[in-house]
């Protein structure tokens, strides 16, 4: 069976972005505690290609399956973690790019920014997944927490709409966002 791809984020509703979110179904890999470990052979480019051995893995439903069994342990190492083997790769960035941002409110009125990522998968920022700025204010980098400690980098169009967003809703002196009741500052720590 073929994937077929959520609808353009613009399009979806904070109700049908939710929805979409839940009915994602990952692998309990929180639960796992594998005994083995080992090489994966992969990598993860910083612009999100994922590479096996040396080559490209070309097919969007391969890196779905296995972006679904990635974690980052506290040192930052990230791992393909399965029932049975915890499976080392190199990420030379993060593990996602966010690839594009849309501005929702809840029934509350509170503002929930939802992001789209590379994996097409949906992230909807707040207390379990945090923004986060990095980098220096002349080349500053923004991150998305995804999952079991990965992150999605912002990708230039993406920063483009979240800071434009920014603008709008706070003065540039102290640039931040909301999100799903959470406060996030957009300058990068000094």
């Amino acid at each position: 069976m073929p994937y077929t791809p959520p609808p353009d984020l613009a399009a979806m509703s904070l109700a049908e972005l939710a929805q979409a979110v839940a009915e994602r179904r990952l692998p309990p890999i929180d639960k796992w505690t594998p005994a083995q470990s080992g090489d994966s052979l992969m990598r993860i480019a910083a612009d999100g290609a994922w590479f096996h051995d040396g080559g490209p893995i070309t097919r969007p439903a391969m890196v779905r399956a296995f972006s679904a069994l990635l974690v980052r342990d506290a040192d930052g190492a990230h791992y393909l973690r399965t029932p049975v083997e915890n499976l080392a790769l190199v990420v030379e960035d993060a593990a996602f790019i966010a690839t594009d941002m849309q501005v929702r409110h809840d029934e509350a009125g509170r503002t929930v920014l939802a992001f789209r990522l590379n994996t097409d998968d949906l992230v909807l920022a707040g207390p379990e997944h945090r923004l986060r700025t990095a980098g220096s204010a002349d080349v500053p980098a923004f991150y998305l927490g995804v999952r079991y400690g990965t992150e999605a980098r912002l990708n230039r169009s993406t920063y483009g709409q979240l800071i434009d967003y920014a603008l709008t809703v706070s003065a540039p002196d102290a640039l931040g966002v909301e999100s799903a009741g959470e406060h996030f500052a957009l300058v990068p720590p000094t």
